[in-house]
């Protein structure tokens, strides 16, 4: 049995593969196509919009494993069903729920891919991306740091500890050499605003170094004319399907300390910590789909049936999402009801099928 439960899982493993092989190259190519009004500006050129879509793709990669993995399942169980195999491992006794869990083996190895690739690799390539294709059209130097977003603003060095939104900063640190004397003036601002087209430091303490000594000033607020903008730092606070499970979490707390609303954040981090059990439960909603239809359809209707399965759920879960937020509905309840939904349906067909 554990050989045959090893090929199960592979046909579905393979024919995941097989289905992001065919996907991700066409997502490549739309990401592409957006790029095109951008080529040319500055320099931003046909290699760095090669690039910044390669960095883009694991983000892209991971939103759409779940239903890649419905497809896959049909795909591999499938070329197993036209051969009639599926037909003979019923007939040698094995039961329709051998088949899922075996099936679910495979989606175990899925899952743990899909984790990785959203908790680890996406986050950090698509701010790459961000910062890239910025720094290309822009041509100003910026980084993010575990001390926070260093930049370089005119002929002054600029580090923001704390990015509460991109219209709101905390903790600021601004080094500069004033060009008249020549003496160091570095600056710290507890707070920092942006408005009326422009910046406003708040609590602020000056120190002014040079050859005669080190002078100190304190003010409540002044102007801070600087060429960072909030669509900038839109670039670095991330929008929440790119911040990890652990970047989420510690975010929504910090929301909630500063008594904001965190919404969205939360529908987020709910729907991350829950993707692995959506990548198996697609396999689950695969078999009916594949056992049911075997007699009566063909092999290319059953993948369009699952890519129409696969379009569908993804409308109801953004439609719930969308329901959270509007009128204030658990961020748990939205975000498990769509796949609750679908498993029930998948088990009455099981009952039918079994």
């Amino acid at each position: 049995m554990r050989i045959l439960d090893r090929y199960l899982a592979s046909a579905v493993l393979g024919g995941t593969l097989l289905t992001l092989g065919v996907l991700l190259p066409l997502l490549g190519f739309f990401i592409l196509a957006e790029e095109v009004d951008a080529l040319g500006v500055d320099g931003y050129g046909f290699m760095e919009a090669m690039l910044f879509m390669g960095l883009s793709l694991p983000r892209y990669a991971y939103q759409i494993f779940p239903i890649a993995t419905l497809i896959g399942a049909l795909i591999g169980l499938g070329a197993l069903a036209s051969r009639s195999e599926l037909v003979a491992m019923r007939a040698a006794g094995v039961s329709v729920w051998g088949i899922i869990r075996a099936s679910l083996l495979g989606g175990l190895v899925l899952a743990a891919v899909a984790v990785v690739i959203g908790e680890v690799i996406a986050p950090k390539a698509e701010q790459r991306a961000l910062e890239l294709r910025r720094q290309a059209l822009s041509g100003d130097v910026s980084q993010q740091t575990p001390y926070g977003f260093w930049a370089i603003d005119d002929r002054a060095f600029v580090n923001i500890r704390e990015i509460e939104s991109p219209t709101r900063l905390s903790d600021i640190f601004i080094y500069q050499v004033d060009a008249a004397t020549g003496s160091l003036v570095a600056t710290h601002a507890a707070g920092a605003r942006y408005q009326d087209e422009g910046w406003v430091l708040e609590t602020i303490a000056r120190s002014r170094v040079s050859a005669q000594g080190v002078t100190v000033e304190h003010m409540e607020q002044a102007q801070w004319d600087s060429l960072i903008d909030p669509g900038i730092l839109k670039v670095i606070v991330l929008e929440p399907h790119l911040l990890p499970v652990w970047g989420l979490y510690k975010y929504i707390r910090f929301m909630r300390l500063n008594k904001q609303d965190a919404g969205n954040y939360e529908i987020a981090f709910w729907g991350k910590v829950f993707h692995p059990v959506l990548t198996l439960s697609m396999i689950f909603v695969a078999i009916p789909i594949l056992l049911g239809s075997a007699r009566t359809t063909g092999f290319g209707q059953r993948i369009f049936i699952g890519v129409l399965v696969g379009i569908l759920y993804y409308l109801v879960s953004r439609t719930f999402a969308f329901f959270a937020l509007l009128f204030e509905l658990a961020p748990l309840a939205a975000t498990l009801l769509p796949p609750a939904l679908f498993l029930s349906a998948a088990l009455l067909l099981l009952r039918r099928v079994g």
